[in-house]
C-alpha cells in the first residue's frame, strides 16, 4: 500500500486480447474521448463543487489510448513517472490549474507541467470533488477501509443520487476506544511523515465515524448533526480544530487528523479498477497502474517523545 519513490515498471492489464476483441468487432484500444466517456460515467462533472475545475486539462480527444495513470497530484515527478512508463493518459485528483492563468510559459512549474504532457503525448484529466462525492469515491474508499457500515453522505449532493455527497459517515461493527481506531486509522494508510493526530480520550469510545478524505474542516456543522463520535479527515487548520473542541459534547466528535495526500491515496486503486471494469464491458482495451510517487509535501517530522533529529 505504500507509495514508493519511484515507480514499478507495470501496470494492471485490463481487457482481452487485441485481436480477439477486433475480431468479435470490439474497437480494441479507446480514443481518448472515449476514456472520458467512461470516466463521467463514474464520475459526473455535474457532482464538482462550483469552485472547483474538472475534467479534461490537455490532449486531444481522438487520440488512442493504451496506458492510463492514476495519481493524487500532478507534480512535474509524478509527470516524469508517468512518461517513463508509457502514460497517454494521466488522472490525477488534484487540479493543476485551479486559478485562471494568463500564461503556461515553461519558466514555471505549472507551465512546465503543461509542456512535458504536451511534449510526451500524455493527456491529463482532473476528477476532484466529482471523484470525492461519488459513489465509490475518496471517502467511500476511506469508509470501507475503515470497516464502516450503514454508510451515508455528510453532505449530499444537490445534483446527484441519495447516496453521493462529500464526505460520509457510518458504524463500526463494534464499539473501540479511540486509540485503538486511531491505530486502525494510521494501519490502513499508505506511509507519510506527519503520521496520524489525535484529538481526544485515548480511552473514549467511539463506533460513529464521519470521514471527508481531503480537508474536511467546512463539514463541522455537518459531523456535529450526523452524531459521530469521532471525525476522520484532513489538514485541520488549528482554529477550527481547537473551536470543534471548545465546543464539543462530552468531548465529542473526537478528531482524528491524516496527511492530506494519504487520505486520498487510498482511492487511486479503487478508482483504477473501477475505470477498468467500465471500459472492459465496453471492449476495450487498456493498462492501468498507480503512481508510486509519495507526493506528501514533508519529509520528516520532530516530536517529543523522539528528541532532536527523531523521526516520525
Amino acid at each position: 500500500m505504500e507509495p514508493k519513490d519511484k515507480a514499478d515498471d507495470g501496470g494492471r492489464h485490463v481487457g482481452g486480447d487485441v485481436q480477439q476483441a477486433q475480431a468479435q468487432g470490439a474497437p480494441g484500444r479507446p480514443t481518448l474521448a472515449e476514456v472520458l466517456l467512461a470516466a463521467e460515467e463514474l464520475w459526473p462533472e455535474s457532482l464538482a463543487q462550483e469552485w472547483d475545475a474538472v475534467g479534461l486539462v490537455a490532449g486531444r480527444p481522438d487520440a488512442k489510448v493504451q496506458r492510463i495513470m492514476f495519481a493524487v497530484d500532478p507534480t512535474l515527478e509524478v509527470i516524469e513517472e508517468a512518461l517513463d512508463w508509457g502514460a497517454q493518459l494521466l488522472i490525477t485528483h488534484h487540479p493543476l490549474l485551479l486559478k485562471g492563468v494568463t500564461s503556461i510559459a515553461a519558466n514555471t512549474g505549472k507551465g512546465q507541467a503543461v509542456h512535458r504532457l504536451i511534449e510526451g503525448g500524455c493527456a491529463l484529466l482532473t476528477v476532484h470533488t466529482n471523484g470525492d462525492s461519488a459513489v465509490g469515491g475518496v471517502s467511500d474508499v476511506l469508509a470501507d477501509a475503515l470497516g464502516l457500515t450503514d454508510v451515508s453522505p455528510l453532505s449530499p449532493a444537490p445534483l446527484g443520487l441519495p447516496e453521493e455527497g462529500i464526505g460520509r459517515v457510518g458504524q463500526l461493527p463494534a464499539v473501540m476506544s479511540l486509540g485503538d481506531f486511531a491505530e486502525r486509522v494510521f494501519g490502513v494508510l499508505p506511509s507519510v511523515a506527519g503520521g496520524v493526530r489525535v484529538a481526544g480520550d485515548r480511552q473514549g469510545l467511539v463506533r460513529r465515524v464521519a470521514v471527508c478524505g481531503g480537508a474536511g474542516d467546512s463539514l463541522f456543522d455537518a459531523v456535529r448533526a450526523s452524531g459521530a463520535d469521532v471525525y476522520v479527515t484532513a489538514d485541520l487548520r488549528h482554529h477550527p480544530a481547537s473551536e470543534a473542541r471548545e465546543s464539543a459534547v462530552n468531548g465529542r466528535p473526537y478528531l482524528v487528523d491524516l496527511s492530506h495526500f494519504a487520505s486520498e491515496w487510498l482511492w487511486l486503486p479503487a478508482a483504477a479498477q473501477a475505470l477498468g471494469n467500465v471500459l472492459t464491458d465496453q471492449g476495450f482495451d487498456v493498462e492501468l497502474a498507480v503512481s508510486q510517487t509519495n507526493t506528501d509535501p514533508w519529509d520528516f517530522i520532530l516530536t517529543p517523545g523522539l528528541g532532536r533529529g527523531g523521526q516520525g
